[in-house]
């Protein structure tokens, strides 16, 4: 069984094979552009580990099954016009107060403005990835942030996700990231955005079982998110509840 180390991290040691193509000097994306200027991006966000200056490989699990939620969403968001863009970090690692990821994170929401102007930015992220994501939340760009099964340590900040939309799901069976770790905070955040909403479903960390429903719920996000749709009654309904109904509810 995984927990968390003494510091509140995730005691995790990814398995790191195949061709390097990330760099320790600056991080990079993977984005295939659309044939005409994007009207909003979606940035995916892969897990990562608590400590390493390693950088991810591509054979890493982390990157491979962000890769996966990517492409099983990528032609309905390129559809209406959304971008999706992964982002690959300097390292692997978290690295403590460095946030390492949370950095490379800003650093691709700034590119997306570089390249694009000021278009809107749904965040996706698991595991690091997503508190990559949720750190990163304060970007004017950002509009919402779909976090799965994300690592968050309980002294971690919410102030920046003020005005934004933040959904979470978690699996039930999660021994690597505890479930109970995003009710915690999820409950710091609906404080702070009332348009916060956490899911449970069946499963572990690896987001296998039930893959579909994962992919679903991080399309309705992005979409509705970005404005291109409503929210659907499930994610509303959680939306409205006072906690914690709306912070636990199956999906």
């Amino acid at each position: 069984m995984h927990g968390y180390d003494k510091e509140g991290r995730p005691d995790q040691h990814p398995k790191r094979r195949g061709s390097v193509t990330s760099t320790m000097s600056r991080p990079s994306v993977d984005v295939t552009p659309l044939s005409e200027s994007p009207a909003a991006v979606a940035l995916f966000c892969h897990g990562g580990t608590a400590d390493s200056t390693t950088p991810p490989s591509d054979g890493a699990l982390s990157l491979l099954r962000m890769r996966a939620i990517q492409h099983a969403v990528r032609d309905r968001l390129e559809e209406q016009g959304i971008e999706p863009w992964l982002l690959r970090y300097r390292f692997a690692g978290w690295n403590g107060s460095r946030a390492d990821a949370a950095h490379d994170t800003r650093w691709a929401l700034d590119e997306v403005s570089r390249r694009h102007g000021d278009i809107p930015v749904v965040l996706v992220g698991h595991s690091m990835g997503g508190r990559a994501a949720i750190r990163a939340a304060g970007h004017p760009a950002v509009r919402a942030v779909c976090a799965l099964a994300p690592w968050v340590p309980p002294n971690d900040p919410v102030s920046q996700l003020r005005g934004k939309t933040l959904v979470i799901a978690h699996g039930r069976g999660d021994r690597w990231v505890p479930a109970r770790g995003s009710l915690e905070f999820a409950l710091r955040a609906k404080h702070v955005t009332p348009q916060t909403a956490r899911f449970t479903l069946p499963g572990g960390h690896s987001l296998l079982r039930r893959a579909h429903a994962w992919h679903e719920l991080v399309r309705e996000v992005v979409s509705a998110g970005l404005g291109f749709e409503p929210f659907g009654p499930t994610l509303t309904n959680a939306f409205q509840q006072e906690p914690p109904a709306g912070l636990t509810a199956p999906l």
